[in-house]
């Protein structure tokens, strides 16, 4: 039987290993550390003395893609949890005023009509702003269409209370100097479809809980060989065709019917295979953690702006603080980071001011830069290699790098897995 080598057991790889074990193919999964999930899992932090996630991250009900893999790998149910409609809690830290965005559940966007649902300060018509988005991003590929700046008025009461905030965490890229077709597929599956599509989802008891353990079970019961602590170093090339793989344990050589996923950030990427064009310029995220159990009542999660504290998320045990496009906070000292932010958050719930056990991470390159440059140098899931094909959330899926990009572009490279094994079925 051919078999499937996976390399890379983050979401992106667990995605594709799903999708090909489903489809009946034996896979071997490989990954360089010792569990999976990549940048998307949960671990144990001593200092706080909690289990934290590597990074704090918002779905939404319209995020098609992660809540099918949920599914798929039988999830429990409480994977992920949030509120029965589409509302948006934020607060301005300099005002002390406090509102919710609540958009209405139809495509028909009637809400923007009712000054209770939407920003205070703005007019029902300055929401048509976004609508250039669309249509400068309309045909045209990625990194094509210019910026957000380019294309809309980044200034305004709204601009700054809703647009940069939600532009801001979606693509962790200055929102002006943003790829306009990046914000555009944003827009059309989340805002643009409604709030069906926008009830907001957090895995409360962890990324691990809710994708990474369920998805190695049902990989497991499946069959597929799960590998730990096997590094890639290079790959042999003969005819078009990978002929094999060097770990850090040894040699693979593959059978000609076998094939290759590379679920690799894209730095390791170009190391490996130079001639594949990927992103170059990365941007950071700050996530803060303080062990401190949050007050009954207290929102899910806040926006907030006005302040250095952009997503407070209201944990079971603990308060986290995420801030996109932090590449200017790299060398702030750590300590004086978790003091202003936590006076932040403590000024927002009315809390003691005396700093608690608190953890701060930086994530040096935690995306690629959503600017039209390297938006067009996303690879394709197809290489010039027959039997070899990327996944990961810097490749061409139309989408930032967020969980359903990563889960989308495994489902991707399976399908062109697949395809490549079945050819009438893929002509078809």
């Amino acid at each position: 039987m051919a078999t499937v080598h996976i390399v890379g057991a983050g979401l992106a790889g667990l995605s594709a290993a799903v999708s090909l074990s489903k489809g009946g193919h034996a896979v071997v999964l490989h990954e360089a550390a010792k569990q999976a999930g990549g940048r998307c899992r949960s671990y144990y932090d001593p200092t706080l003395g909690l289990t934290i996630d590597n990074g704090n991250h918002l779905l939404l009900s319209g995020n098609a893609d992660a809540l099918g893999f949920l599914r798929g790998v039988d999830a429990p149910a409480d994977a992920l949890v949030g509120p029965d409609e589409a509302v948006f809690d934020f607060a301005d830290l300099k005002s002390g005023q406090r509102w919710k965005l609540r958009p209405n559940a139809g495509r028909l966007p009637w809400w923007v009509l009712s000054p209770s649902r939407r920003v205070p300060g703005t007019r029902a018509r300055d929401y048509l702003a976004p609508l250039s988005i669309l249509r400068a991003a309309a045909g045209k590929a990625e990194g094509a269409g210019g910026t957000i700046g380019q294309t809309m008025e980044c200034t305004g009461p709204l601009y700054e209370r809703l647009w940069h905030p939600v532009l801001l965490a979606a693509l962790n890229t200055e929102p002006r100097d943003s790829d306009v077709g990046l914000a555009a597929r944003i827009l059309r599956e989340t805002l643009g479809a409604g709030g069906r599509a926008c009830k907001p989802l957090i895995a409360m008891e962890g990324l691990s809980y809710a994708f990474v353990d369920p998805a190695v079970r049902t990989l497991q019961k499946r069959g597929a060989d799960i590998r730990f602590g096997r590094r890639l170093r290079s790959l042999a090339h003969d005819g078009g065709r990978i002929t094999a793989l060097t770990f850090s344990d040894g040699e693979e050589t593959l059978g000609t019917s076998d094939s290759v996923v590379l679920a690799l950030p894209p730095w390791v990427v170009a190391d490996l295979l130079p001639e594949i064009p990927t992103p170059l310029e990365f941007r950071s995220i700050v996530n803060a953690h303080f062990a401190v159990v949050p007050k009954p009542g207290s929102p899910l999660f806040l926006g907030v702006v006005n302040s250095l504290t952009e997503w407070l998320f209201a944990y079971s045990d603990r308060y986290s603080v995420t801030i996109s496009g932090a590449d200017r906070l790299l060398d702030v000292p750590r300590e004086d980071l978790a003091r202003q932010i936590w006076g932040e958050i403590a000024t927002l719930g009315n809390l003691a001011p005396e700093l608690p056990r608190w953890q701060i991470v930086k994530e040096k390159r935690a995306t690629f830069a959503a600017t039209p440059a390297e938006a067009a140098r996303r690879a394709e899931a197809r290489t010039r290699h027959t039997n070899l094909v990327l996944a990961g959330d810097w490749t061409a899926t139309g989408l930032p790098s967020t969980i359903e990009g990563a889960i989308r572009s495994g489902k991707t490279a399976a399908h062109a897995v697949m395809c490549a094994a079945s050819p009438a079925r893929g002509a078809a």
